[in-house]
């Protein structure tokens, strides 16, 4: 068969869930015998493009940063979009499949609109869909411009695949104009390891980009909270971003510049060790589409701790009391009981992690969904 996959970004010269997923469906696809185009945005110096066994990548777009002051911007998707265009009005006849991200949304909606003149199927992965209030709070006034083109975009035919029951009520409410296969399986499943104890004193950690959703001044107040129960706690917040200042001054206002260290973004093995040896990681994100950490997480033994939000769908992978807590309300409060209680559940709490991971590692393993695919493309 021959398949069109298009995302504007490429593993590993953009790193992110979406890209490690698109980068594991065309080596698999081709792997299969499939002839496979990946569509993408130039992001590697000029003279050294990139190479995938079996997959011819195409650029159709120039380079351009994405992000600004922790948002998208809105020229790379467009120019991305009109790339797709233009290369589907001359080559859309090659591709009996193209099978695209929702996100940006402008691929999706020129994809659409040849797929009459081509043939082709549109197979479409939501990782999220927005609400219109966190339209809202995205673009303000403009907000319900960015709800009107997620609602464009449901109206297209395609197959949609999503990966949280989140979303897949969130799609079916937009009234897709298609069918919906839930895909639970993001992970990229390590091979079990025992895991270590937690190490003393006892170290909460954080991993991922300082920007305000993320809610991390929360989790600096909630160890505040939760230190004058457990004074020994102390913390990890790995990444950085537009948010870390009001995040260092946060810090400093509770007096825990010794207890809290930030030591930006890190290499994986260390990142790894932090993680295997933390008593707990947060993530009181209130926007998450799916929620990765806390599997990876569970998988070294490491308990999870997030905090409910209308939007946070990494709430679906934690069984409070067996692999984390959710702390609701999301409160400063709630996220402190939340780590006293995962200091007090002690070495039991790492077991029926590790327990409840064994239980749940097939469904939520990449590998599974991308036979659920591979399925889908022959219905």
């Amino acid at each position: 068969m021959r398949v069109c996959i298009v995302y504007d970004c490429l593993f590993p010269w953009t790193i992110g869930g979406a890209e490690r997923w698109y980068r594991a469906l065309a080596e698999r696809l081709a792997a299969d015998g499939h002839q496979v185009t990946y569509l993408t945005m130039t992001q590697w110096e000029e003279g050294s493009p990139p190479e995938i066994a079996g997959v011819t990548i195409v650029p159709v777009a120039p380079r351009a940063a994405l992000y600004e002051d922790g948002k998208r911007r809105i020229a790379p998707p467009l120019r991305f979009g009109i790339g797709i265009l233009l290369h589907l009005a001359r080559h859309g006849r090659t591709y009996d499949v193209v099978h695209l991200c929702s996100f940006p949304y402008f691929a999706l909606l020129a994809a659409g609109l040849l797929r009459p003149l081509h043939g082709y199927r549109i197979i479409c992965d939501w990782f999220e869909i927005w609400s219109r209030d966190y339209w809202r709070d995205y673009l303000g006034r403009l907000g319900w411009v960015g709800a009107t083109i997620q609602w464009m975009c449901a109206r297209v035919r395609q197959r949609a695949h999503v990966f949280s029951r989140l979303h897949e009520g969130r799609l079916r409410a937009l009234g897709l104009n298609g069918t919906i296969d839930y895909l639970p399986g993001l992970a990229q499943m390590p091979p079990h390891a025992e895991p270590l104890a937690a190490k003393d004193p006892p170290t909460i950690l954080y991993a991922g980009r300082m920007i305000e959703e993320k809610r991390i001044s929360l989790l600096v107040d909630a160890i505040a909270i939760a230190r004058r129960s457990a004074p020994r706690i102390q913390a990890v917040l790995f990444g950085n971003g537009p948010d870390r200042p009001r995040i260092e001054a946060r810090i400093a206002k509770h007096g825990l510049t010794d207890s809290i260290a930030l030591p930006g973004f890190v290499e994986g093995d260390v990142l790894e060790q932090a993680m295997r040896q933390a008593l707990c990681i947060v993530q009181p994100s209130e926007r998450e589409g799916y929620g990765l950490v806390v599997v990876e997480a569970s998988a070294r033994g490491v308990p999870a701790i997030v905090a409910t939000a209308p939007d946070n769908a990494a709430v679906e992978l934690v069984e409070p009391g067996r692999n984390g807590f959710i702390a609701d309300p999301p409160t400063a409060q709630a996220l402190a009981d939340a780590l006293l209680a995962a200091l007090g559940a002690g070495d039991a709490l790492r077991t029926s992690t590790v327990d409840w991971y064994a239980d749940n590692a097939e469904r939520l393993s990449v590998e599974s969904s991308l036979r659920a695919v591979s399925v889908s493309y022959s219905g």
